[in-house]
Parts: C-alpha cells; structure tokens; sequence
C-alpha cells in the first residue's frame, strides 16, 4: 500500500508550521536578551551544565516531579499526558521503522496503522502492537482526569482553576479530541483489517464492517486536522510552555536570570507558564478575601496577551510579594522579578528623599559587624535594643549604622517599582558599608536582608539575626538555658519562601523551650498581610489576612508567638491578646532569667 494519502496534509502542514512559527519565536526573544544574558550564553553554551539541564527536562518536562510531589493527582493527570505523548511517538517511531517496507515518511509513525494494513507477523510486532495501545490508554486516563478537572477541581486536589482566554479553549479542545481520534481511527482499521491490539481490536470489532469502511478515511482526515489545528495554534496559547520550558530551563541552568527590565528571556519565562493554577491555591488574597484575578497565573498572561493588557496594571500592584505563589510554581518562574519589573515607574524622581547620604562616612569597623536594624526596627526599636544586648553579651563589637537616621535598604523602592531609584541607593549604601571595613553585616529585617544578600555586591558576609544568634549559641557566646515556656513560631515571608532560612530560628527556640507544631508553617507560612509589597489592599482587608495568620498561629495555645521580622511583630501585636515577641526579645528574656537565677 502507498505510504501516502491527501489526508496526511494538514499534519504536515501543522508541522512545518509549527517548527517555522516556534523557531522564529525563540530567535527573536534570544536576540532581545540584554548584554549580560548573551554574555553568559555564549560562555556556557557547550559547558557541562547542558548535562542537569537535560535531566531536568526530563524530570519536569515530561515527568512533571514538581508537581506531583505537591499534587500527585494532579502530578499524574499532567505526565499521563506529556509523558504518554513522548513514548507514542518514540516507540511509533521504532514500530513504523519496523513494520514499513519501502519508502518512509515522518508522518507514517502518526498514521501507522493506517498505511501498515498486515496484522502483526512475529513477536516484536506483536510487542509494539500491545504496547502502542497500552500508551494510548495511559494517555486517555490523564485526559479523563483533566475533563474531570474542568467540571470539578476540588476532585483533583484544586480549590481553583485557571480562567483561559477563547484562543486557549480553542487549542484545548483540539488537544483533547487528538487522542480519542486517534483510538477511533485505529479502532476502525483494526476492524477492517485486524490490525489492532487489545484496546483497538475490540473496540473496533464493536463496528460493523460496513460502517467502518465508511468512516475510516473521514476519521483519519479528522485526525490530521484536529492536529493541524492544535500545532498551528499552540505558538500563541498557553500550550507554548510544551516546548519553551526546555530552553527556559536550559538558560536557566547555564546562569541567565531576569535582569532589570522585561527582555527576551522574560518572554520565554511567560510562555513557560501552563497556567496550571497552582499559584492561585495558595495565595492568601484568593483563600482570605476571595481575590482571584490578579494572581501570578493572570499576571503573566496579561504581559503576554494584548487583549488583556487593560487588566495588567491592576494584576501587578494587588500582590502581597509574599513568595507563596513562586514557591508553589512548578516551573520555577522568577515570579517576583517579573512582577517587580512589571511595577516599573520609570525615573520618577524621589533622590532627594536620600540626599543625606552623600555625605555619610563609614564608621571605621574593622574587628566590628555592622547591625543594620532596617526602617520597620524604628518602629520597633524594643529589636534593636534586644540586638545590643546579644551583642554586648557575646562580647561582638558592632556599628549601628541606621540608629540616628533612617537609611533604607532599597528593597521597598524597588518592590514598588522604583528599580532605578533603588539601584542609585543600593551603590550609596554600599559605599558607606565597604567604607567601613566591617567583618560583616548583621540585620533584624527579612526584607532588608533579601536585599543585602541578594542585590548588592557586597563582599562581606551577610546575616539575618536568627542567623547570627544561632552561631553565637552554638559557639557557647550566649548563656541561655532551656525553660518551660512553649512557642509558636511565625515564618515571615522575606526570611521563609524568599531566603530559605527555617532551621536556625526553631534551633534557637527550642534551645529556650517547646516549640509547638502549627499547621501552617515553613513554605506554608500565612502572610501578616501588613507588608510592603502591596499597596492596594484596604486596611479592613489586611487585617483579614493578619488575623488568618494569628488563628493558626493561637492553635496550639502557646505562651508566646514568636516572627524574626519587625514588620510582622507590629502586625500581630494589634490583633491579639497573647504575647508576641521577637526572636531577639526572647532571647534576651532568657539570658535575663538565667543571669537573675
């Protein structure tokens, strides 16, 4: 039999479109990389980092570990289809090789069955026949799991899904109908020929002879048009993320990140985004005040889309920057970057705010750490004079570079989308902190931390207090002592999800007393809802979001609530009757106690 049919045309139309309109897509955004991005390309491109980056495509692309290790239902609806769909065209690949004589063509693999009329002749066919079917099945599981999904997410594990443009409804369709064509049209053929395995074969025995020779070739026609239609689409829908993920996670493995403005490789990060719903979950403004529009999910597809740019503005300022939603990102977006460079007001002029830093010298610190208490610990100044307590006692010489005067760190500027502002701060700060010839940079603020450690170039070691405090007590500088006192400890979001610090505050705490089991704790830690990062919500609404983060964290009923943040002490100490400390103060009130007895 001829090893082509008119009906092949739309598959290979869909294809050559696909390749032409993905490949024009990635040249473009490649070339729109800013210097730095080009320049670490182009000095890792053949570096031994392509090795974990293949693994990791592997892992994630096809696998889909990420999601299943938060979601296994939803882990295995997502790999049932990408994975099903890779060992369909592999082994149809080496089954086609196989069964075809004569002339091969690329779309033979997709219609097999079709051009390949002889039942199976030895045991590897037979073989390839069985397991073509059991692949086919694995995919149609998945695919009933995402229909289910779309009728009622709860079942799957998800309070919410995604809303999809008419476009990416479109592409939906299509895809889900590409597998069920395909076991019809396999279906019919194994009846007219006995070409089929356990699957096909009896489902196409249930079709009388006549009607599948009737059906057969506008089925087979169907398929290649729901494919040519799926392929052709797919560059300008969500579904872009099949292939893109793969470079995104190849530059990201050779060291590009997201630089100071929107560029080339934030578009391959937007169109790495599926939109599975999983940053919606578990964003506090969905789960507290019921806010589902603006979450990192609609974000990205409002830079991406223009029919949706009217709705950016308001998706970028309503976010608490609280980190949940990147934590909870399979693909590992930088999804704070991106919504920071999306708040970009431009050069707005707010330099003179911070005049008086030209003509600030660094404290001459040599043998001394600096403490930076950060803007918040002057509104909480029981911190920083809990800090000169550890200091003293431990016998570490510091310069308290922010205790006559305000100096911020630039975090704030840059959250709110001053990048410019914040970058001339940062080189300010940073001069007066290199002045100084400091041993190291101590601070009481997550926030200020983050920056420290993460935005500028220091050359000095950087620490947040529960860092430092944990050292000094494992190197026996500090005289605490266990007591019978129990805590419950609130992870800020700057310090948890943004810096990954979780082991050194519950080593200090329960060093002092019993630290009790929340339910929400660690990555899952509730915002305080009073944070910097979002000016738009009410008042009323944060504190929301503050009591939320109390009521889990009064569970256990413990003597103290203890946070290594100011912003969040100041938050919590309105809105409840327990006692809240920071982990300073207490371990201040335990060197008091044990010095007293």
């Amino acid at each position: 039999m001829s090893n082509f049919h008119p009906f092949v045309l739309p598959f290979i139309f869909g294809t050559i479109a696909l390749f032409c309109i993905c490949g024009y897509k990635y040249i473009r955004w490649i070339k729109q990389f800013d210097k730095e991005q080009k320049r670490i390309i182009r000095k890792n491109i053949f570096s031994t980092k392509i090795l974990p980056a293949i693994w990791e495509v592997f892992c994630e692309c096809l696998l889909h570990l990420r999601i299943s290790k938060k979601n296994w239902r939803l882990g295995y609806m997502h790999r049932s289809i990408a994975f099903g769909w890779f060992l369909l065209i592999f082994f149809g690949a080496i089954e086609s090789r196989i069964g075809i004589k004569g002339p091969f063509h690329f779309w033979c693999a997709i219609f097999y069955r079709f051009f390949h009329h002889n039942p199976p002749a030895n045991s590897a066919e037979m073989f390839f026949t069985q397991l073509m079917d059991l692949i086919l099945l694995y995919i149609l599981s998945g695919l009933f799991l995402a229909v289910l999904k779309k009728i009622h997410s709860r079942i799957l594990g998800m309070q919410k899904t995604t809303k999809h443009t008419k476009m990416d409804i479109v592409v939906k369709i299509s895809l889900w109908a590409i597998f069920p064509l395909r076991l019809l049209s396999e279906s019919v053929t194994a009846r007219l020929y006995g070409n089929g395995g356990f699957l096909t074969q009896n489902i196409g025995d249930l079709f009388s002879r006549h009607v599948a020779n009737a059906i057969e070739t506008p089925l087979w026609s169907l398929y290649s048009i729901v494919l040519c239609i799926f392929f052709i689409m797919m560059p300008f829908t969500r579904y872009m993320h099949i292939f893109t993920e793969v470079f995104l996670i190849y530059f990201r493995k050779v060291g590009v990140k997201e630089g100071e403005k929107l560029s080339g490789y934030t578009k391959y990060e937007l169109s790495s985004c599926s939109r599975c719903g999983m940053c919606i979950d578990g964003c506090p403004l969905y789960n507290e005040l019921n806010i589902n529009d603006v979450q990192s999910v609609y974000l990205l597809r409002n830079l991406r889309n223009l029919e949706h740019k009217m709705d950016l503005e308001e998706a970028a300022k309503n976010c608490l920057m609280c980190h949940r939603c990147a934590e909870d990102c399979p693909v590992n977006i930088d999804l704070m970057n991106i919504r920071r460079i999306s708040r970009d007001k431009g050069s707005i002029d707010i330099e003179n705010n911070y005049k008086f830093l030209d003509n600030v010298s660094g404290f001459n610190s040599i043998g001394r750490v600096i403490y930076f208490g950060g803007c918040m610990s002057q509104l909480t100044p029981t911190i920083t004079t809990s800090m000169k307590t550890i200091f003293e006692t431990a016998g570490q010489k510091y310069w308290h570079i922010d205790e006559n005067r305000s100096i911020c760190c630039g975090r704030p500027l840059l959250q709110q989308g001053f990048n410019k502002q914040a970058e001339k701060l940062r080189l300010e700060n940073t001069r007066i902190i290199t002045e100084s010839r400091a041993t190291a940079l101590v601070t009481s603020c997550p926030i200020c931390y983050h920056s420290f450690k993460d935005e500028y170039d220091l050359h000095i070691p950087v620490y947040h207090h529960t860092e430092f405090i944990d050292m000094l007590i494992n190197n026996n500088k500090l005289p605490i002592h266990k007591e019978n006192t129990s805590f419950t400890f609130h992870d800020p979001c700057e310090l948890g999800r943004g810096s990954k610090i979780y082991n050194q505050p519950r080593n200090i705490l329960s060093a002092i007393g019993e630290l009790r089991k929340i339910s929400k704790d660690k990555e899952d830690s509730l915002c305080c809802g009073m944070n910097l990062g979002n000016t738009v919500l009410t008042l009323q609404q944060q504190t929301q979001l503050r009591d939320a983060a109390l009521s889990v964290l009064s569970e256990p009923s413990p003597d103290t609530i203890v946070t290594a943040c100011p912003m969040c002490k100041k938050a919590f100490n309105h809105g409840i009757n327990t006692i809240v400390k920071d982990i300073a103060e207490v371990v201040v009130d335990n060197i008091k106690n044990n010095i007293q007895q």
